[in-house]
């Protein structure tokens, strides 16, 4: 008898998996080749930006599709650290020819206290089709994504709705201990267009449909939000941002048949959540 409910139970999770996935679409943005939520996993098991930025660019992490200039091969994504004071933030960028660079994502990180941290990564809006944010979160569960948060980084955030999520401590990431140790350099991948470490080889990018569900796995601690609440690492970044030219004008279409929308919809116990729907232009569907 416990056989056959283990064998419903297991039945039900692949039939929700496959619906889950069924229900995603890819953007056609680059974006679709990038694990936000992969990226900050992998910065949680590193215990330097070094080894963060090899993690990064390991075909069986499963984070990095991209292959941003067309040449048939994945990007490599080197990182570079910028700090001021206690708010740092750690641009992942992709040399995508000689003289070109393109932003994929910053994780921003603030030190709020003796021993407290937070945390966000920004998928660049060129490459997302929008600024899309990404924070660890205890709920594990995209579908409350509250907006009008309240910034109060000691304890739970309440949302207007009376919807609580909580702001995850980071302080204790081996990465974040090790960029807040006293004799801590800032780390600035000595790597560029051509030139890459030895171990690094670059592989062929999968399809979306093979990608997503590997990398999907990552979507269980994080949460995409819609709140900036690591303000001043934001503020540090904004100078430094870098845009390619030739990743712009290869995204233009797909950018322009990208759009969203969000709703307030009630859940369960009466959760108000904000559901965000992405439209695609283009044959047979309407703008």
């Amino acid at each position: 008898m416990q056989k056959i409910k283990n064998l419903i139970i297991l039945t039900c999770v692949v039939f929700s998996t496959v619906n889950l996935y069924a229900q995603e679409d890819s953007t056609g943005l680059p974006g679709d080749n990038f694990s936000l939520q992969g990226a900050l996993e992998l910065f949680k098991q590193s215990s330097s930006p070094e080894e963060f930025e090899k993690l990064l660019n390991s075909q069986d992490k499963n984070v990095n599709n991209l292959d941003l200039n067309g040449d048939g091969e994945t990007d490599y994504i080197r990182v570079i650290n910028k700090k001021d004071g206690d708010a740092q933030v750690f641009i992942l960028q992709v040399p995508v020819s000689e003289n070109e660079n393109q932003d994929i994502a910053v994780i921003e990180l603030e030190k709020t206290g003796d021993t407290t941290a937070i945390i966000q990564i920004t998928g660049d809006e060129d490459i997302y089709g929008e600024q899309k944010i990404v924070e660890p979160s205890d709920e594990g569960d995209e579908a409350f994504n509250f907006s009008n948060i309240d910034e109060n980084t000691s304890g739970p955030s309440v949302s207007n709705t009376g919807a609580v999520r909580i702001v995850v401590n980071v302080f204790y990431w081996p990465c974040v201990r090790f960029v807040y140790r006293p004799a801590y350099v800032p780390w600035v991948s000595p790597f560029r267009w051509r030139h890459y470490p030895v171990w690094w080889r670059p592989w062929r990018p999968v399809a979306w449909r093979v990608f997503y569900p590997g990398s999907y796995r990552y979507h269980t601690h994080f949460a995409v939000v819609r709140t900036h609440r690591v303000v001043v690492a934001h503020r540090i970044y904004k100078p430094y941002r870098t845009s390619s030219p030739m990743v712009i004008k290869h995204t233009t279409v797909a950018r322009k048949n990208y759009r969203v929308t969000r709703t307030r919809v009630t859940g369960p116990a009466g959760k108000t959540r904000v559901k965000t729907t992405v439209h695609k232009r283009g044959k047979g569907r309407r703008g």
